[in-house]
């Protein structure tokens, strides 16, 4: 399955277009919908002193299209009396003078003006939805109202109404309204309504949050949104949850069988929606129950502990379980969301361990890459991604009550504003510009499409909605230390007997991150894991986890030294079950962690055939701080199995507090300078001046 964010990356070089400058508004045609200004269906939130959600440049993205009269299978609410549809261009291109040129997918046909996917996709238009009706529903505002009401009309149209793809979703359109439903370069499922897919699951989450929206400024609206939001509940039931109770094994892990597209992230947006539609409508039953075995196949992806890999996070796609993204993680704030809407904290559960330490992890190594693979492999960083990790730490925040998840997403959301390895604004509240994405050389890549301009817009409303968030968020925002999970490369050994090949990279799974090393019985290899950043034996030991590549049946057995013993592997290759190929590439934990003035970790196999990728190196005492005008904020995260002590805070006021591995505050105190403190196995501490 191909994401947007993906197919930004392997993008067609395009053939220029009219370029718009982003100061060109849109202008929404007057419609027999519209109600008084200001009937919002909840009243507006809590907003900073000066708002940062800006919808100039989404709204620059917008146009219309007239689709051709009566295609078969496609219709919308009011088409005859309304025939134009509102749609975001998919990408726009930056130019000189601060200008944007709106650009479609794949290459464009001079003599058609047709491009190889389209101009527009069902993945941005429901996308967008969502940010109009979230800042229509938090400020009251009539143009977002419209917005979202023509952009609702749009998500309608390419919803496939009948035949056995009923509910199913078209992708792609081009510029004059006609569908494309089967795009080149060619995406599963072909054509795009014919099966189970990302585009229907984002559909589910707009009309859901739209019918919420529109239940009670117009009713009419929204009983095409319960008829629309049906229709697609059919497909998800049909496609996928009709075998709901059904398990598969995917290298060797028990994974549910009925999450949508086979994927958390897919399934988490549909939740999204269905989510909001049983908070509406409580008494629809049958949103209930797919919103509770959706939720139930989502916490089910849970995997890891404190000590191993993924570190307690919700997994994505359950055919492979080496595999973790940024982009589309909104898992724990689907959980989040469905056990608010279903009264039932249980469910948030695996949201509420994801946020409380694998969030940690992340922000410490790095911050919101786009593939763990299951090593930092793609370190590209999205907007999409940025925004799917504050979401989630907002949501469980709401949900739980815990002020640590909304520090923890004050420190993510400060990503946008230059929180990030390259100290780039990435979102502008002056111009609404989100860009495209941070690369790990820290160069930005300028160019400003709707994936990104519509979840920098998501982050900016869920800001607005959290004030003292959004204040730390945007001044606290230079990273001035880290200290967490890195990689140290097989093919980098300092000495071997081993071999060294070149995989191909993507294995169909997973990802080899560099050149792999091959050691059989007898063979042995050094790596230079490096000084400890920490002082004192306790808090700068690291774990350390193999990297190890096994097909399945085929054992190895392995002795690991720091100085001492880190302890015996035993490794057999898991049976494929579901995955895409035999061999699964993992992590492996180590009983004991390395002592931190152990600068190498050796390897010794004793039996079979050990194929490594990499050791994953990771503090037991991992950190990060960021300054800025608004004061300084450390975040101290611990690895351990046992309490730990660890040093935090500085010079100037501040204010530490301590919580345990389910986001509980322990203690709370104030101090003037650095101190001690005890945290929790898995727990984290904030330092806030």
């Amino acid at each position: 399955m191909v994401s947007l964010a993906q197919r930004r990356a392997r993008r067609t070089a395009l053939t220029a277009v009219v370029a718009f400058a982003l100061t060109i508004p849109f202008a929404a045609p007057a419609t027999a919908s519209v109600v008084a200004p200001g009937a919002a269906s909840t009243p507006p939130a809590a907003a900073a002193a000066e708002p940062l959600t800006n919808l100039a440049h989404l709204d620059f993205l917008l146009d219309e299209a007239t689709p051709p009269a009566e295609v078969a299978g496609h219709t919308t609410y009011r088409l005859a009396e309304e025939p134009d549809l509102v749609l975001p261009w998919t990408y726009a291109d930056a130019r000189d003078g601060g200008t944007f040129e709106r650009v479609g997918g794949g290459p464009l046909d001079p003599a058609t003006g047709y491009w190889g996917q389209g101009a527009y996709n069902a993945d941005d238009i429901a996308r967008a939805a969502v940010v109009y009706i979230r800042h229509w529903t938090q400020t009251g505002d009539a143009a977002s109202r419209e917005k979202a009401y023509q952009l609702l009309r749009s998500v309608a149209y390419l919803q496939t109404t009948d035949g056995p793809s009923a509910g199913n979703v078209v992708l792609w359109m081009q510029p004059d309204g006609t569908l494309n439903p089967s795009a080149e370069p060619v995406e599963l499922p072909d054509p795009s309504d014919s099966g189970p897919s990302y585009w229907t699951a984002r559909t589910v989450w707009a009309l859901g949050e739209g019918y919420a929206a529109f239940a009670d400024a117009d009713p009419a609206f929204a009983s095409f949104l319960e008829e629309r939001l049906n229709l697609s509940l059919g497909a998800v039931e049909r496609d996928s949850l009709s075998r709901y109770g059904q398990w598969n094994q995917s290298d060797g892990v028990r994974v549910p069988a009925w999450l949508i597209v086979d994927g958390a992230d897919a399934s988490a947006e549909a939740a999204l929606g269905l989510a909001a539609r049983v908070e509406a409508r409580p008494d629809d039953t049958r949103a209930a129950t797919a919103l509770r075995q959706l939720a139930e196949g989502i916490g089910a992806m849970a995997s890891g502990t404190t000590q191993s890999w993924p570190y307690r996070a919700i997994l994505p796609w359950a055919e492979s379980p080496a595999m973790w993204h940024a982009w589309g993680s909104q898992m724990p704030a689907a959980l989040a969301a469905a056990s608010v809407a279903l009264g039932d904290p249980s469910i948030a559960a695996p949201a509420v361990a994801d946020a409380a330490v694998f969030t940690p992890t992340l922000l410490t190594a790095g911050g919101p890459d786009n593939g763990w693979y299951p090593t930092p492999t793609d370190r590209v960083q999205i907007a999409y991604g940025a925004d799917s990790r504050v979401q989630s730490l907002l949501a469980v925040a709401d949900a739980t009550g815990s002020a640590g998840f909304a520090s923890l997403a004050a420190i993510q959301a400060a990503w946008f504003f230059g929180g990030n390895h390259a100290g780039a604004q990435m979102y502008d509240p002056a111009t609404g510009v989100t860009y495209d994405g941070l690369q790990p050389d820290g160069t930005v890549n300028r160019n400003s499409g709707a994936e990104s301009a519509i979840h920098g817009l998501l982050t900016a409303l869920a800001l607005d909605a959290h004030p003292e968030v959004a204040a730390r968020a945007t001044s606290v925002t230079s990273i001035t230390a880290r200290d967490g999970l890195e990689v140290v490369e097989a093919e980098d050994a300092s000495s071997t007997t081993g071999t060294i090949t070149t995989p191909e990279s993507w294995t169909g799974e997973s990802s080899w991150s560099g050149g792999a090393l091959t050691l059989t019985r007898g063979q042995q290899a050094t790596f230079d894991i490096g000084a400890a950043s920490e002082t004192g034996a306790a808090t700068s030991r690291r774990w350390v986890e193999p990297v190890l590549f096994a097909q399945p049946g085929a054992s190895s057995a392995s002795l690991w030294r720091a100085g001492g013993l880190l302890g015996l592997l035993r490794d057999t290759g898991p049976a494929q079950g579901i995955s895409p190929t035999p061999g699964a590439l993992l992590p492996h934990s180590l009983p004991l962690s390395a002592l931190g003035k152990r600068t190498e970790v050796s390897v010794d196999v004793q039996s079979g055939s050990l194929t490594l990728d990499a050791l994953l190196v990771r503090p037991v005492i991992s950190r990060m701080t960021l300054d800025g005008a608004g004061g300084r904020t450390e975040l101290v995260h611990s690895a351990a199995q046992v309490p730990q002590s660890a040093k935090i805070g500085g010079d100037g006021a501040t204010t530490v507090r301590v919580y345990n591995d389910r986001g509980e505050l322990m203690r709370e105190r104030s101090v003037s300078k650095q101190t001690s403190i005890v945290l929790p196995p898995g727990g984290f501490a904030i330092a806030e001046r």
